[in-house]
């Protein structure tokens, strides 16, 4: 299925060259008034220049070329030279028609696959998730979808952070605590015991008294070092120790994503990263690219320029620091492995990291060193970043104690308050209980996930549970009540024996509903290309709204004629199936009743 832009650009293009201009002027969007048609053309204006011809006479040419066309309603010059079209009411009903018959909604496959890698969420062991995580979390999983819906093959991977210092920390502060463990027994042959002598509320109540105590001790602190060393270096009570640890904090991390809805093809941590470093480093340095700097070692990749928002040339970009001047591989060292291995494992054509903005400059640093290393090209490594989820004070997010909450607490918190909000609508007090939690839960997280990707990623935004749960306005919930209504009235026709038919307009209400499933596509190429899920996310509410409109002019199963029905019956499958795609994409699940 071809969107009518994309036909009519096409149509134009050819009327165009036909004069030896330029198809590009074919170019058509949307028009933003209904009194200026469909879609609006303005390319006769930069044609007319190049042919030495009045602007208008030239869109009246172009017009009288393409009004014969099957696909033009009407096609009218307007003002200085704009081109006003109507798209024809039996390309309307074919149209519809095709998008209802598409499994994919009229979405289509990109035209060269490539292999993706979307690194998102970065939970670390020994820490529970935040409310910081939370947008990391939902734009990567979206990214990764869409990615993989537009026919890529991509690998989500959570890039779990399980190694370095905080590992030591751990360590030796469990090791103060339970001495007689045989992980700290040097002379200890195995087995090791299976089970973890640690829950993750024991990791989480020892790491930031360790991690305060090697700020202020300095034995404290090279104990940890140490320990760190010879965990890296292999001791294998150590390493056991170190795997409880993972498995613990990963144990309860799928728990919460999976609250959310989220998944992961991969749990690549820090620690695949390290086996490669010592080699990468040989590397760099036979490449004559590792510089000592004050005693460390670093990458300096400020060879290019980059230019500032005022116009000129900006300042040098830091040096990679590669090897600290303790002997240490660094955080940077790490990303930088990270790449190899990537590239090495999987031979990934792009790697889109989905993290905090205020990480750009560590970013832009790793990846010229990656390209400037002939590791990964510039153009295949995108940092996509993201503001913050802010309370009303305009500061990010809090509890009423100042504490950061716990990701954990967020979705109860959200699954109690969107419970609430059904008890108040009267929404399924007769229902069993199991699934009204399920339809309070689906809500609350719909709520939270449209609330954020509804918004240009790189935006902060307000976190108002009480607007985000709204079952009016640009909510989640809204689009859920949209996905209901429409499974609810292809129920009751299957259960009356109506079927859908053949698509007939009569209503100016069908029209508008087939312009708006017709700009899936694109709304579904700018999600893509500019690795923004907002531009899906609106899409899905102009649908919602576009079907609302329509359900209200236009009676469905009450229609008076068999085929009226039918046609009418084949919009809301359109529109439902479409509706539930893009809400996949958004990572959001409809449930069958509300």
């Amino acid at each position: 299925m071809i969107p009518f832009a994309d036909q009519l650009s096409h149509l134009l293009g050819h009327a165009f060259s036909k004069l030896g201009l330029d198809p590009a002027l074919g170019g058509v969007v949307r028009a933003q008034k209904a009194e200026f048609g469909h879609f609006q053309c303005n390319g006769a204006m930069a044609g007319a220049k190049q042919l030495g011809k009045n602007p208008r006479d030239l869109a009246q040419e172009i017009a009288s070329q393409v009004s014969h066309d099957p696909l033009i309603g009407s096609c009218e010059a307007a003002g200085p030279g704009f081109l006003n079209i109507k798209v024809s009411d039996q390309s309307f009903c074919l149209q519809g028609q095709a998008i209802a018959a598409d499994p994919r909604a009229g979405a289509q496959w990109v035209d060269v696959p490539r292999k993706v890698i979307v690194d998102y969420a970065g939970p670390n062991v020994a820490k529970s998730m935040h409310v910081g995580h939370l947008r990391a979390t939902i734009i990567g999983d979206s990214i990764k979808r869409i990615y993989r819906f537009r026919g890529d093959q991509v690998w989500g991977d959570a890039h779990f952070g399980d190694w370095g210092f905080q590992m030591g920390l751990l360590i030796t502060a469990l090791a103060q605590e339970q001495p007689s463990l045989p992980y700290f027994d040097p002379d200890f042959s195995g087995p090791y015991p299976e089970s973890s002598p640690v829950a993750l509320d024991d990791l989480e109540r020892l790491y930031p008294i360790a991690a305060a105590l090697a700020k202020t001790d300095a034995h404290a602190r090279d104990l940890a070092r140490k320990a760190t060393a010879e965990l890296q270096a292999g001791r294998p009570g150590y390493r056991a120790l170190w795997c409880h640890f993972v498995a613990v904090s990963r144990e309860a991390l799928v728990r919460e994503f999976k609250a959310l809805g989220v998944t992961f093809d991969l749990w690549l941590g820090e620690s695949d990263a390290d086996p490669l470093i010592e080699a990468m480093i040989k590397d760099l340095e036979a490449k004559g690219l590792l510089q000592d700097d004050q005693g460390a070692r670093v990458v300096f990749v400020h060879d290019k320029m980059v230019p500032k928002k005022d116009g000129g040339e900006g300042p040098n970009v830091a040096p990679l620091l590669v090897v600290s001047s303790e002997g240490s591989a660094m955080y940077g060292t790490t990303d930088l492995a990270t790449i190899v291995d990537r590239v090495a494992r999987f031979g990934v054509d792009l790697i889109i990291y989905c993290v905090d903005q205020r990480q750009s400059d560590h970013f832009e640093t790793v990846f010229r060193a990656a390209d400037k290393a002939g590791y990964m090209p510039r153009s295949g490594l995108d940092h996509i970043g993201f503001g913050t989820m802010n309370g009303r004070d305009g500061k990010p997010f809090k509890t009423r104690e100042g504490g950061v909450l716990k990701l954990h607490d967020l979705i109860l918190m959200v699954q109690e308050k969107a419970q609430a909000k059904m008890d108040e609508a009267g929404i399924g007090l007769d229902w069993p209980n199991q699934e009204r939690a399920d339809i309070a839960h689906k809500v609350g997280i719909a709520a939270l996930k449209f609330a954020d990707l509804h918004n240009f990623r790189g935006t902060s935004y307000i976190f108002d549970l009480e607007r985000f749960l709204s079952f009016e306005g640009k909510t989640g919930p809204y689009l859920l009540y949209a996905a209901v209504r429409m499974k609810s009235i292809l129920r009751k026709a299957e259960e009356a024996g109506y079927q859908a038919g053949s698509v007939g307009l009569l209503e100016s209400a069908e029209r508008d509903l087939i312009l708006v499933l017709d700009g899936f596509e694109y709304a579904l190429r700018g999600a893509y290309e500019k690795r923004a899920p907002h531009h899906l996310a609106d899409h899905a509410y102009q649908l919602a709204g576009a079907f609302s409109v329509f359900y209200a002019a236009c009676p469905i199963l009450g229609a008076t004629e068999a085929g009226l029905r039918s046609s009418r019956l084949t919009l809301v499958r359109a529109s439902l199936n479409q509706l539930l795609i893009a809400l996949d994409l958004l990572g959001i699940e409809a449930p069958e009743r509300m």
